[in-house]
This record gives C-alpha cells, structure tokens and sequence, in this order.
C-alpha cells in the first residue's frame, strides 16, 4: 500500500518540485508570454488573473482564485467524509482543504502545463489528511492493524455468506492464533465510539444520539418505586395483616424465620408453612396477570 502523503514528503518529493514555481518581479516578461498558451487558456480572464497574480501576489487576485476553486475543496472533503466515522464534521475537513487550496495556489507554475484542478486535488486532499492525522490519538502501526483485521473480515464475510472464525481470519492474515489474539487486542485500542453519534429512531422525526438513550446504571428509573408499589399493593390485596407482615419482615426487613416467629408468637416451623403457603397463592393469583406484568 502506498504511504500516505504527508506535508514533509510532498515538500521532500522532487516529482512535486517540477509542479512548484516561486515567481518573482523578474518572471513578469516570461509570465506575459504565457498568455494564451497555458492551460486557462480557454478563459482568457482566468488565465489573466493567475498571470497577474503570479506577476505581482494580492489579497485580492488570491480570493478570486480561492471562491473559483473551493469547489474542488467542498467535493474533496465530502468524498473523505463518506469514509470516515459520522463524528468526523465535514466542515472541519472543508477548513482544513482550503489551507491545501491555498499552498497550491502559492505554489502552482504556469510553465509546467499542468492542468491546476490535478495538481491542487492532491494538495487539498493532502491537507485534509494531515489534518486527521494530527488529531488521531492511535498510533499509526496499531491503525494499520485495525485495518487490517477490518479488511480481512470484509472480505472473507463477502466469500462465505456469513462472519468468520477466528480461526479463518488466522488463516487470512498469515498468522497463528496466538499472533491473533495479540492483533486483537492490539486493535482494541483504535476502537472509540461517540456517544453523540446518533442513531436509527424507526422513523420518528426527532434524531436521537447514543448519550440520549444509554442506560444509567447508578440513577434510579423515575416510575421504579412507584411500579413497585403498585405491585405490592395488588398482592396486599390479597393477604391478610399477618400474612403482610410475613412478607414484610422477611423479604424487605431481611429477618429470619425465627425472628419472625418471635416477633408474631409463632414457631418457627409454623412462620416456614405460612410462608410457603403465602408464595404458592401468590404464584397462581400472579400467573392470571403475568403477561400484564411483562409488558409493565
């Protein structure tokens, strides 16, 4: 696979040197000669914008020949932005394009005859680039792992109709199992999930985000006490007071049968067939609204 191209080997590539042109007052004969023989020719004012911005660089000339390229910027970033997780802003790629679009109009030269809208492609979408890279926070080996282990499940997922073993993507990427798993957990790390992200609301008008709809752990669902209560006073109903209190001191109270027997001047032995008694009621009265319950 080919590197990457980053600022520093464009900068260092003699194949970029022949595309860059560092004018001057002294090119202003030579760049007068190009006109009508460079590759605007066919829009003699655009060929006459660059020629005079080349001859003499302005603000002005160099915003005119940004709002006529920024196209090229805007079809670039949304191309990466097809590839890239949805918390990845294309706009923040759209900014960092038209840095590139800027370098390539600074360092563009008419005399090589090289059609502008290739040449600045491949600045912009350099520059896009290095931009993401900047703010990856995985190092790029563990990067090239994830990817990868991602291309080969892509790939034996499309031949077989199914998800692969583990085994099969040992087999895939020249490995043993053993350097599997260590590949694995290596790639564990360039996994991140965003909780802003957001995700399929069947249909409904309002988008939802993960955070939205994740689940609380240590915060109490708000209708949870009083669904339980409610459910302690359907089987209420259905005991008498020493049967309640029963129930209460075992099951909320925590106390042993023994306890119980104490407190209600009962046996032990007696508290343990009450009980049993109480739950075998509770379990048929229950069964008759069990599919209530569930959907509660």
């Amino acid at each position: 696979m080919t590197p990457l191209e980053t600022a520093e080997n464009r900068e260092d590539n003699p194949a970029n040197d022949t595309l860059v042109g560092k004018p001057s007052m002294h090119d202003a004969p030579a760049l007068e000669s190009l006109v009508g023989k460079t590759r605007m020719h066919e829009d003699p004012v655009l060929e006459r914008v660059w020629i005079d911005y080349k001859k003499t660089p302005s603000s002005g000339l160099k915003n005119d020949l940004l709002e006529r390229y920024l196209p090229i910027v805007r079809y670039t970033a949304d191309r990466l932005h097809m590839k890239l997780p949805q918390q990845v802003e294309v706009e923040d790629l759209y900014s960092a394009g038209i840095f590139g679009l800027m370098d390539a109009i600074d360092n563009y030269d008419l005399t090589r005859g090289v059609k502008f809208e290739s040449y600045c492609s491949t600045r912009v979408r350099g520059s896009i680039l290095d931009s993401l890279r900047a703010q990856d926070w995985v190092p790029r080996l563990v990067r090239s792992t994830a990817n990868k282990i991602d291309a080969a499940w892509k790939e034996l997922q499309n031949q077989n109709g199914r998800e692969p073993t583990d085994f099969e993507m040992a087999i895939q990427l020249g490995v043993d199992d053993e350097e599997f798993e260590k590949m694995q957990r290596e790639a564990s790390a360039a996994s991140m999930v965003s909780i802003s992200e957001q995700i399929s609301d069947d249909g409904e008008s309002r988008s939802l985000r993960k955070i939205d709809v994740l689940h609380d752990v240590k915060t109490k669902a708000p209708d949870l006490d009083l669904q339980r209560q409610a459910m302690m006073d359907y089987i209420y109903e259905h005991l008498d007071p020493r049967e309640q209190s029963i129930i209460d001191c075992y099951y909320i109270e925590g106390w042993t049968m023994k306890a119980i027997g104490d407190y209600l001047h009962l046996s032990e032995s007696r508290v343990c067939q009450l009980h049993s008694r109480i739950m075998s009621r509770l379990r048929q009265v229950c069964s008759k609204h069990r599919l209530d319950f569930m959907q509660d």
